[in-house]
């Protein structure tokens, strides 16, 4: 199924008479017509005859039966990456270019928001746009917005408004400058943003990114532009992203969109669409492109990593079921055949043994024991795991619709650190969701206690439209209590964290370098297998590789690092020596 897409801006949101102006393009029931159709309109004089011999000549030398048989076999062997389409009808191939236009783009909320800047600029740069760092010099400027909080989204307002002064300083020599919204913000609010910020010109949802050449062109006529249809089967498979940073020593590689969960608090769901997953081929194929770039890092992202399902290939389209976590259900019925995120792990990681392969964020229902088996197994798979709880309280769990007690999340935490000696944990929780009482607040206080967590991120409840909880819960945790709770879990997270991170003074770390510390100049900056920043004097060492040779370690280097001091978010030493993924696991 090919993905859907929106000619007509915001077509199932405003509502146009017989006669209405269309993306520039005046558009009558007539007109219409010869769109989808290439006849012209009848004319005056009997238009009945006109019809009826144009029916006649279309109908002799269209389509045959076999001509359906055809289309049907083709289909069924389409290919995996969509062809290129011709210009719509209303556009020249020469208005799709950018001709030489500078786009500039700035990115809010999570990673898939980063890898989603870095498709949304693959494509414009095809179509001849140029990239700038420096927004005064911008024809068109591109927000990538979050949706999760209403914090993300006021942020967005914001910035909108200091837009708007520099949308109207334009110098008219210089043409009008362009403000686009995409993303989650520009998904969830479709017409509300174009109704009530006058000055942007266009919209992309997350699926829509293919349409923005169009709809910049759209722009050009002085109309409002939007595509915000989700798709079922849109996965940028065939899109190499370009990334802003040459110098970078790692990457985002997008597996799947979307997301099935529904869990009650989350807008994901609506936003983002279904869950679909990249042909394993497309994913081999970018992560040997980064290796090839010298990249020594990639993460795996998805909104729902690890229920990674790729149907693409009929015969993985077996009628095995998925395996679960132990005590974990879904929210959905349960889905059967397919190449699983166990598979895309094993070959993403035998492509380059010395880049590190991470993922995020996954489900904790989705950790079979395949997927420990093989972190474990694999030196540059790292040994990190990201396992969402949200609560620890098994009333508000169910009440989030997250499939789990807390017996059955504490069971998997266990079970993890028992098949991965070593493993450092990370997790996500929110506070004050809908009816949590203060003992469901103090049970989740006791989780982070029993857990420990090397890395946390907390939040305060933000009811978001659409979802379960806006439809059917009540959020009755006054915004004072939301805050103290808050406080209250990062508090107590901070204090855990350091005791955990403590553990590891005396110890030695193997250090991805990512460059000069942002605090000092004379210090590296880094982040061992458990995602820790690690900070260590820029001096020289010994390289393994050469003995006897002494060198100051690069970004994208591996350095030893013996660990001298912890806190909560940072762990200090000295480098002892330059090495290899290889090499380390016999010099630790």
């Amino acid at each position: 199924m090919q993905p859907l897409r929106c000619m007509l801006p915001v077509q199932r949101a405003l509502h146009w008479g017989p006669w209405a102006p269309v993306s520039g393009l005046l558009l009558s029931p007539c007109r219409a017509h010869s769109r989808l159709h290439s006849t012209a309109c009848p004319g005056p004089e009997r238009p009945e005859d006109g019809v009826r011999k144009d029916f006649s000549s279309r109908l002799a030398t269209g389509p045959t039966f076999q001509h359906f048989l055809r289309s049907a076999s083709a289909a069924e062997e389409k290919p995996s990456f969509p062809a290129a389409e011709d210009p719509p009808p209303y556009l020249t191939a020469d208005e799709l270019r950018g001709r030489q236009r500078k786009v500039y783009l700035e990115t809010y909320g999570c990673q898939m928001n980063v890898n989603d800047t870095e498709i949304a600029w693959s494509i414009l740069q095809k179509s001849g746009y140029l990239r700038t760092s420096n927004v005064q010099e911008a024809d068109v400027i591109l927000l990538v917005t979050c949706s999760i909080r209403e914090k993300a989204e006021q942020t967005i307002w914001n910035r909108l408004r200091q837009l708007r002064a520099l949308k109207t300083k334009r110098l008219r020599s210089r043409g009008p400058l362009r403000i686009g919204i995409l993303g989650c913000m520009a998904e969830r609010l479709k017409e509300e943003i174009l109704n009530r910020e006058k000055m942007v010109d266009l919209l992309a949802g997350p699926d829509a990114y293919r349409d923005l050449p169009r709809l910049l062109a759209v722009t050009e006529s002085g109309q409002q532009a939007a595509n915000v249809l989700l798709s079922l089967d849109e996965t940028y498979a065939d899109v190499m992203p370009v990334q802003a940073s040459p110098g970078a020593t790692s990457a985002f590689v997008s597996i799947m969109r979307g997301c099935d969960n529904m869990c009650s608090y989350c807008i994901v769901p609506f936003t983002r669409g279904r869950e679909r997953s990249r042909p394993v081929a497309s994913i081999l194929e970018e992560v040997r492109q980064l290796s090839g770039q010298g990249l020594k890092e990639v993460t795996l992202l998805g909104q729902n990593v690890n229920s990674f399902r790729d149907n693409s290939e009929i015969q993985f389209n077996n009628a095995v079921p998925t395996n679960l976590s132990r005590g974990f259900t879904t929210n959905y019925k349960t889905k059967q055949g397919g190449l699983r995120f166990a598979h895309l792990l094993d070959q993403v990681s035998r492509i380059d043994p010395e880049m590190r392969i991470r993922f995020t964020s996954p489900h904790p229902k989705d950790f079979p024991d395949e997927v420990l088996q093989l972190i474990r197994e694999r030196d540059n798979i790292c040994k990190q795991i990201h396992l969402p709880a949200q609560s620890g309280s098994s009333r508000v769990l169910e009440a989030m619709r997250r499939g789990y007690s807390r017996e059955a999340y504490v069971e998997l935490v266990h079970h993890i650190r028992e098949s991965i000696p070593g493993v450092s944990l990370s997790s996500d929780f929110i506070a004050g969701f809908c009816g949590e009482t203060e003992e469901d607040h103090l049970q989740t206080v006791s989780l982070l206690r029993e857990v420990q967590y090397n890395i946390g991120f907390l939040f305060a409840y933000s009811m978001r439209q659409k979802t379960r909880a806006y439809h059917r819960l009540k959020d009755d945790v006054p915004e004072e209590v939301k805050l103290r709770r808050l406080e209250e879990l990062i508090t107590v997270f901070r204090e855990e964290a350091t005791k955990v991170n403590k553990s590891s003074v005396g110890r030695t770390e193997l250090v991805l370098v990512e460059g000069l510390s942002k605090r000092s100049a004379s210090d590296l900056c880094g982040r061992n297998d458990g995602n820790l920043k690690v900070i260590f004097p820029d001096v020289d060492m010994e390289d393994v590789a050469s003995p006897g040779l002494r060198v100051r370690a690069q970004p994208g280097d591996y350095v030893l690092v013996k660990i001298t001091s912890a806190s909560s978010q940072t762990l200090k030493g000295h480098g002892l020596c330059r090495t290899t993924l290889k090499d380390s696991s016999a010099q630790r």
